[in-house]
């Protein structure tokens, strides 16, 4: 019987650099090759298109590749509607593929869509060797999407009414539970003092003995990260989750998306000063995508988490490409007409 395909799940909030870190698998393979499932949150496949710029080893023929993107909401509610037809696909193509790898969306809950391989026609042919979970430590360190007991004691003394915890928090404590690794990304921005306090909260968070590993910008190398045999589908009852007990799960109704495309460019540091003052207007989480840029021959990634961004060229434009900007905002309550206008008048 042939061997079983190992895929490793890549989890973790928004913009904590999931992305980044698959990029760094693609391009330091040490001669794996490696299939890739990406769910976007949002129209535009702006990762997949990311990852497909770095590809080394895609599939037989010059229009295939081994990225597969799934943009119809997050995996762990549509496992059924699109995550199972696309393994199928994968597992046609198993002596071609050494391992895949599936970058879920920042509001997606790991543990449903690791069910989905005690199914009989995936688990007969491939196996979870393991649930990554990347941090953005940064993040963590503002208490943007982890709790501060000192802060929710005060509030309840003042307030019985409020919630111990936010729809957000108990996603992050979930994606913590069922990891086999985490990945504490985008170190580099906090001090020494800082990195052991939020690594001292995410142990709080983690059920059993899981290792964490540093990283500056998803720089892991691949044999950290690949080769767990962990079997992850066997012993889901040491992950707890907050959903365990429900049938589904419910996300938040109003963390939405919305894109723009603009077939025009723009100077990199004026767009991002026009981008940081909506987040400041609007409770935008996420926003990331491709800008042109006046003069020149490559295309500009940039990516905001909050109000911190980060930007680079990836690619040359490609000849038949059209030279526009499209960006994909991810938040709560969002105004895409406010987020149109303000841009458009740059």
């Amino acid at each position: 019987m042939a061997t079983k395909i190992p895929v490793t799940v890549i989890t973790g909030f928004l913009g904590s650099g999931k992305t980044s870190l698959i990029r760094h698998l693609l391009q330091n393979n040490q001669g794996r090759r490696i299939a890739v499932l990406v769910n976007e949150f949002g129209e535009l496949g702006i990762d997949g298109e990311l990852l497909k710029s770095c590809e080394i080893c895609p599939g037989e023929g010059e229009d295939s590749s081994n990225i597969f993107e799934l943009t119809n909401g997050c995996l762990c509610c549509t496992v059924q509607e699109e995550f199972y037809p696309t393994m199928q696909q994968l597992i046609k193509r198993r002596d071609s593929i050494d391992c895949i790898l599936i970058e879920t969306s920042g509001l997606a809950l790991p543990k449903p869509l690791v069910k989905a391989f005690r199914w009989q026609e995936i688990r007969a042919a491939a196996t979870v060797d393991a649930v990554i979970t990347v941090v953005d430590c940064a993040a963590v360190a503002s208490g943007t999407f982890a709790s501060n007991p000192e802060a929710i004691a005060a509030q309840r003394q003042a307030d019985d009414s409020l919630e111990h915890e936010t729809p957000l928090q108990e996603l992050f404590e979930d994606q913590l539970a069922c990891a086999d690794l985490v990945v504490l990304n985008k170190t580099d921005l906090v001090d020494l003092e800082t990195k052991q306090q939020v690594e001292a909260l995410i142990k709080q968070e983690l059920p059993r003995v899981v290792k964490i590993v540093e990283s500056d910008r998803g720089r892991v190398d691949a044999s950290i990260l690949l080769g767990f045999q962990a079997a992850v589908e066997d012993n889901l009852d040491s992950r707890p989750s907050h959903h365990d007990s429900e049938a589904d799960h419910e996300h938040d109704e109003e963390i939405t998306s919305t894109h723009l495309v603009l077939n025009r460019s723009f100077d990199p540091d004026q767009l991002q000063k026009q981008l940081e003052k909506l987040v400041n207007q609007q409770e935008i989480y996420r926003i990331k995508g491709f800008v042109a840029v006046p003069n020149k021959p490559m295309r500009l990634v940039m990516q905001g988490v909050g109000s911190r961004f980060d930007k680079f060229y990836d690619r040359p434009w490609k000849l038949a490409e059209t030279k526009q900007t499209s960006l994909v905002f991810i938040g709560r309550d969002l105004q895409p007409s406010e987020i149109e206008s303000q841009l458009v008048s740059l």
